[in-house]
This record gives structure tokens, C-alpha cells and sequence, in this order.
């Protein structure tokens, strides 16, 4: 079992990153590069630190008011294997999933094929916010979203 993580940093209140109260996860290493990305600093993934899904859960538990813990990033579908076994403790707590990712659903499922812990976060996801971010697209109306082509898509219907 995989059990580090490699991150660019934790928000360990946030309202903008689902619903509720959330945890979020911010994963080091993306490979979009997005024009306009919000978090560019996250794109190098010879950057962050690395941190084991004990030590972020220590954190979460701290917290009795969240809601729940989001993934983002970075590409969280970058490091699957310890994102899923860090969400199944959250799941063991009653608590939700969001996971931000520049991947479409479509992507993902072709991509599991490959990496079947792809398909072991995906099945834990509550809330999936799927496509790239594009800048002609950016929206501040939307809610948990940048751009319009980015879906909310509930995973747990």
C-alpha cells in the first residue's frame, strides 16, 4: 500500500472546495498546465513535500465540523493509490469526497484501464469536478467550478 503523498499544502477549513466545511487536499504534480490555472505552483512535480495519509488524517479528525475532505491539486488521479486508501478512512467516519480533476469521467475510465486505483477512488468519490480549466470559459458565477465546461457530477446517485 502506497502511503505517502506528495502535496503542495492542506486547507483545513474551507468553503469553496465542495460542500460544507471541507478538508482539502492539495496533491503536487499536474500534468494539464492549464492556461490561467489557479494553482500553477502545483504543476512541477519535483516540488511540495511529501506527508503519509496518516499524518493528513490526524489533521481531519482534529476537526469535528467538517463535512467532508476534497482532493485538488495538482491532478489527484496523479497519485490514486494513497488518495484512495486516505478516503476510505475518511468514508469509515460517514464523511463525503470531492475530487477537482483536469481529467473528464470519459478520461478517467479509459485511464483505469492502466491503473486500477483509478477506478478504487472514483468508486469512493462522492463529488467529482471534472475537465480542464479554460480560461475563454472562466466563470465566477459558478459555483465550485472556474470554467462552464467543468461538471459537478454526483457519483454517489
Amino acid at each position: 500500500m502506497e502511503s505517502k503523498l506528495r502535496l503542495s499544502g492542506l486547507a483545513e477549513e474551507s468553503i469553496v472546495d465542495g460542500p460544507g466545511i471541507r478538508f482539502t487536499v492539495f496533491t503536487q504534480g499536474c500534468p494539464h498546465h492549464c492556461k490561467g490555472c489557479h494553482n500553477p505552483q502545483t504543476h512541477d512535480f519535483s516540488e511540495g513535500y511529501d506527508s503519509t495519509i496518516e499524518e493528513i488524517f490526524e489533521k481531519f479528525v482534529e476537526n469535528p465540523l467538517l463535512s467532508g475532505i476534497t482532493f485538488s491539486g495538482g491532478e489527484p488521479f496523479c497519485q490514486p493509490e494513497p488518495l484512495y486508501y486516505l478516503g476510505l478512512k475518511v468514508k469509515e467516519l460517514k464523511k463525503n469526497i470531492v475530487v477537482y480533476t483536469g481529467y473528464t469521467l470519459e478520461q478517467l475510465k479509459k485511464l483505469q484501464e492502466n491503473n486500477p486505483f483509478i477506478a478504487s477512488l472514483l468508486s469512493i468519490t462522492d463529488i467529482l469536478i471534472d475537465g480542464p480549466y479554460v480560461e475563454e470559459l472562466r466563470d465566477l458565477e459558478l459555483q465550485f467550478r472556474g470554467s462552464s465546461n467543468q461538471r459537478i457530477l454526483y457519483l454517489d446517485e
